[in-house]
């Protein structure tokens, strides 16, 4: 069963769907966090439906300044608060009378898959920690999706998002840039398989959503400069870890470079043929990632 439910985040209410199983009485609970640029109605519901139906209560919900959230400016992109979001996510399970507040996981797609890693490292609340598709979304910007982005081109960026906020400050208004091209002809003329396939899934019918961003407030750049998602990755201690990625995903560095930064129990399982995006709604990639979480979750949360 999915029911609406809100929920605040350091004072921005937050939008969410939460799934409740058939099962009785208080169950293990995750929380599902979506990619940058995602909803709750998109990957990161997906995930939390199919867990649902494993015995799990599960919560998706949009980000502060994202989605059917609150916030302003629309779209914001903020490491800080993303971490915030995963944290008051838990805070709120621990309210719900279906929820044991003792078993409560993480789970992160994509961009979240990054920001679990410092939630669960300085919230101990948090028993577990999955990913699938995990990026720092601040190495994306800064170095590339693959990593060998030319670092003048974050420079440039950096530039860009200090004219916003002077232009901003002098009553200019919202400073935004796109994230997809018009078409699909753009899209691949970009180059790289991984550009054209975040295009395909938030612009087209495969999955574009209305109230999925666009665009990102320049001042996101400048908030992600100094951001590391998996400098503090050893602090999980003794938590358990599984990461989910795609042996064709141009990302899979990223999730490689946070697992060798933990200490603890932890699985790096390689999703064969699957690239980053085809984990996000690809068939039979996602059943076999469901499957793996299923387990990892089951253990560790001692269902």
């Amino acid at each position: 069963m999915r029911t609406d439910v809100t929920f605040d985040s350091a004072g921005i209410p937050l939008a969410g769907h939460l799934y409740t199983p058939s099962a009785d009485g208080p169950r293990p609970a995750i929380v599902v966090g979506h990619p940058g640029s995602g909803v709750k109605e998109q990957t990161a519901g997906l995930y939390a439906r199919r867990l649902a139906e494993q015995g799990f209560v599960t919560l998706a919900f949009d980000a502060a300044y994202q989605g059917e959230s609150g916030g302003e400016p629309r779209g914001l992109e903020d490491p800080a608060h993303r971490v915030e979001d995963l944290k008051a996510a838990v805070s709120f399970l621990t309210t719900r009378p279906e929820v044991d507040a003792d078993t409560i996981g993480v789970l992160g797609i994509c961009a979240s898959g990054g920001y679990a890693l410092p939630a669960a490292a300085s919230d101990h609340r948090i028993k577990a920690v999955g990913t699938v598709s995990a990026a720092d979304i601040a190495r994306v910007f800064r170095l590339g999706a693959d990593g060998t982005q030319d670092p003048a081109v974050f420079q440039s960026m950096l530039d860009a998002a200090a004219a916003a906020r002077a232009a901003e400050a002098q009553g200019k208004g919202p400073q935004s840039f796109r994230l997809f091209p018009d078409t699909a002809e753009q899209a691949r003329a970009l180059g790289g398989k991984h550009g054209y396939e975040g295009f395909e899934y938030y612009r087209t019918d495969r999955a574009q959503h209305p109230r999925s961003t666009t665009c990102f407030p320049w001042s996101s750049v400048d908030r992600m400069a100094t951001f590391d998602a998996f400098e503090v990755a050893g602090m999980l201690g003794d938590r358990p870890l599984l990461m989910v990625v795609g042996r064709e995903a141009v990302t899979s560095w990223m999730s490689v470079e946070a697992f060798q930064k933990v200490r603890g129990p932890k699985k790096l399982s390689w999703i064969e043929g699957a690239s980053h995006v085809d984990l996000y709604d690809k068939e039979p990639y996602v059943g076999t990632a469901v499957a793996e979480l299923a387990e990892f979750y089951r253990t560790s949360l001692a269902v």
